[in-house]
């Protein structure tokens, strides 16, 4: 049995764009994308804190301090929203107590303030 769990956060990462037209994605600055060991094309959930909207998209590399959602998904925010992107794993029952996640808390601007496991 597995069981899903937390792999990576990007915590209160701010809205740089939105574009309804562009092919569906979230890009991120490719810093905060090694940042929290995620890969393009890697499935993500975002949770965005300004209005409560959850959904899923799938990562790219985008421009230096850059969050832009596209697509479908450029509905769901608004430039200067704060979102909270995470990226789940599935782990083996026996491993579940000691698995750790990666964590990156962002300032204003998308800087990286901190960054640990939990």
């Amino acid at each position: 049995m597995t069981l899903p769990m937390l792999y990576s956060k990007l915590h209160r990462a701010t809205v740089t764009g939105a574009d309804l037209h562009y092919e569906g994605s979230i890009a991120i600055d490719p810093k905060l994308i090694a940042a929290a060991k995620l890969r393009p094309l890697q499935l993500v959930e975002i949770y965005n804190i300004n209005n409560g909207e959850r959904f899923s998209t799938y990562v790219i590399a985008g421009s230096p301090g850059e969050v832009s959602l596209n697509g479908a998904a450029a509905r769901r925010v608004h430039k200067g929203d704060l979102l909270i992107i995470c990226a789940y794993c599935q782990v083996a029952l026996d491993e579940a107590d000691t698995h750790t996640a990666q964590i990156v808390l962002l300032g204003e601007g998308n800087v990286i303030e901190k960054t640990f496991e939990q």
